[in-house]
């Protein structure tokens, strides 16, 4: 099997399933991308470990990481095998004094526990052929009316009042109360404030 490396786009909210997230894998080495739908707290999770965010507590997928460093268990690299009626289906391939164990995961836990392990994410030609789309920055903006407030918008309306400073004390006092989903809002703020300047 050969395989192909991906990377963590980004993620964003679903446009089809209402309190669900697209996670957004790219081609390493090419222009496809395969949007994953997963749920809020495993998005909550992979977004945490992108912005490097440290929670007062160990989240599900920290503690996973403590458990295995404890035992000598390393996660040595992810990879999405199969792809059967929309279900993504992933493998943590783990080391432990020499030998390799393969374990069964769902996709949003196998990317949140490869980004906290710093091990690559894999699939095959044949899930790329199958899921892979490439997106044109273009048609995105021109899928929204000039006048056609989306949900986008709305949130940032409501932090579009507070400087950035006042967005990154808010920032740190979500994450420090474990209101992640706050936080995942304001973060995204910033980030849309740095790309504009």
């Amino acid at each position: 099997m050969q395989k192909i490396k991906l990377n963590v786009l980004g993620l964003s909210v679903s446009q089809t399933q209402t309190g669900a997230y697209a996670l957004v894998l790219a081609e390493e080495n090419g222009d496809r991308r395969i949007p994953i739908i997963i749920g809020p707290v495993e998005a909550q999770s992979i977004a945490i470990q992108l912005e490097g965010l440290h929670p007062p507590r160990p989240l599900t997928h920290d503690l996973f990481k403590n458990i295995a460093h404890a035992f000598q268990i390393e996660l040595i690299e992810v990879i999405i095998y199969k792809l059967e009626e929309g279900i993504f289906f992933s493998e943590l391939i783990c080391e432990q004094s020499g030998t390799h164990i393969a374990i069964d995961s769902r996709t949003s836990d196998a990317v949140a526990l490869a980004l906290r392990f710093k091990c690559p994410i894999y699939t095959t030609e044949e899930i790329l052929s199958k899921a892979g789309i490439v997106i044109e920055v273009s048609d995105r903006y021109e899928e929204n009316a000039p006048n056609e407030v989306t949900e986008e918008d709305s949130r940032k309306n409501k932090y579009e009042l507070y400087s950035v400073d006042e967005l990154q004390q808010m920032l740190h006092e979500a994450v420090q109360d474990e209101k992640y989903e706050v936080a995942s809002e304001i973060r995204d703020e910033i980030s849309r404030r740095k790309e504009g300047n």
